[in-house]
């Protein structure tokens, strides 16, 4: 997954403009603008690296008279006591830019990290690790390139990349008077072509319903392992399977030996603890 530049740098420019306001006084009381030196992006902790040339265009974006030296790519773990990338130039811009540099940084490396635990629970199995829609406002962007770079796979990025068809329309749509595989056979037969249709489902039963009305992917919501081993088999690969709901490092292992394709967590990025990175200057 390729980051949009200019996605990315009207993020940051919202991300400097936040923090920086109408100045850093305390910057620019102590620090003279002609003192030039250089700091270097530590680990702190155990993880995967994600966003290091996010960090960087905050740094050039601030100041594009600095110089930053990445020593670390994307993508790769981290131990405590690394140094990720130097960062030299005037003193007071580095200043400037450092905390919305490592907001960045921190965030999507714990967004990596959180994804590689899950990816490494359910190694050697044929299953794949989705993310969610469960992001934080603005940064689903930068939130999904994280989960790839831990390894994980991309669900929807927004509402038109895909028919998902949850609970709530299956409500609404009960009221008047269609059923599951009334709203399976309206969207599949109004689905742009290079659409599929998905629908969340409860029981095994309804799985199966799904699957006879035609579905591509049916979403087993919050089931149990013995009822998603149920579903799969009733099933029996009309269609493809993904299990959602109470996903945990505890069960990860456990739902994906049930035999369904694709296991999505919105706790990658709803709930990842940032990296621990920080910046030292030299002395």
């Amino acid at each position: 997954m390729q980051l949009n530049n200019r996605q990315v740098d009207e993020l940051i420019e919202r991300a400097i403009a936040e923090d920086i306001a109408s100045g850093d006084i305390t910057t620019e009381i102590l620090i003279s603008n002609d003192w030039r030196g250089k700091a270097y992006l530590l680990a702190k902790a155990a993880g995967i690296l994600a966003g290091i040339s996010v960090a960087r265009r905050v740094f050039l974006k601030v100041d594009p008279g600095l110089k930053m030296t990445a020593l670390v790519k994307d993508g790769s773990p981290l131990k405590p006591g690394d140094i990720i990338a130097g960062v030299s130039g005037r003193l007071s811009n580095i200043l400037k830019a450092e905390r919305t540099a490592l907001n960045f940084l921190q965030h999507l490396s714990g967004i990596a990290t959180e994804t590689s635990r899950y990816v490494t629970a359910v190694k050697g199995l044929p299953v794949k690790i989705l993310d969610t829609r469960k992001t934080t406002p603005g940064l689903r962007v930068l939130e999904k390139y994280a989960v790839k770079t831990g390894g994980g796979q991309n669900h929807r990025m927004n509402l038109s990349d895909g028919i998902l068809i949850k609970d709530n329309h299956l409500a609404i749509l009960l009221k008047q008077g269609l059923s599951l595989t009334d709203a399976v056979t309206r969207a599949k037969k109004a689905a742009p072509g290079r659409l599929k249709v998905e629908v969340e489902v409860p029981t095994p039963e309804a799985a199966a319903q799904a699957a006879a009305a035609g579905v591509d992917i049916i979403m087993l919501d919050n089931m149990k392992p013995e009822d998603m081993k149920k579903a799969v088999a009733l099933v029996n690969k009309r269609a493809l399977i993904e299990a959602s709901g109470g996903i945990t490092l505890a069960n990860v292992r456990a739902v994906a030996e049930t035999g369904v394709d694709f296991i999505s967590v919105g706790a990658l990025t709803h709930s990842a603890k940032a990296l621990d990175i920080s910046i030292e200057y030299e002395e």
